[in-house]
């Protein structure tokens, strides 16, 4: 699975909770988290980890951050051979985070079965902020943080997903994306 959003979308939070939930279920997850890299000194900070400490300390998870080292699309030079190392390594389950800070950032969308989009709601004009490239590209766009005062916003920009959605041209003949 293929996750991107923007920033402060809870993208490695959602990835610890549902990886946590696949490791219960005896699965064996992997992680590959891609960090943006520093045009200035060319580090990175490769934080997703540290966001992840359950996820971390299980035994039948893999965590790997990565730095793009100028890659451009939201994954590594290397994100596509890294995926199958894991699953050649026994991982059954594959998630890997985008960098994912803008429109164009799904070049991991070919590389895995699914790729999900993943958005807040009440981030401001939401179909403005994510454009037409990046949401072509998604097989699901999951609204997350949806809960106390943010259930009516997350109703709204499902509503306005599921409507924009309609406008698009399907990528495949079985599967119509879901909001």
């Amino acid at each position: 699975l293929g996750l991107s959003g923007p920033p402060g979308a809870g993208k490695s939070t959602f990835i610890e909770c549902f990886g946590k939930m696949l490791t219960e279920r005896k699965h064996k997850v992997s992680v590959l988290a891609v960090d943006p890299s520093s045009s200035t000194s060319g580090g990175s900070l490769l934080g997703d980890k540290t966001r992840m400490t359950e996820l971390s300390r299980d035994m039948n998870a893999y965590i790997r951050p990565s730095p793009t080292s100028g890659t451009l699309g939201g994954v590594t030079r290397t994100t596509n051979e890294a995926i199958l190392l894991c699953e050649g390594g026994g991982y059954d389950v594959v998630l890997v985070e985008t960098v994912g800070v803008g429109q164009s950032e799904f070049a991991v969308a070919d590389m895995v079965d699914m790729f999900i989009l993943l958005l807040p709601p009440a981030s401001g004009d939401e179909l403005q902020g994510i454009k037409r490239g990046i949401i072509e590209m998604a097989d699901l766009v999951a609204i997350n943080k949806a809960d106390g005062d943010l259930v009516v916003p997350a109703r709204r920009i499902q509503a306005e997903y599921v409507s924009a959605m309609k406008l698009l041209r399907r990528r495949s003949k079985v599967w119509r994306p879901k909001v």
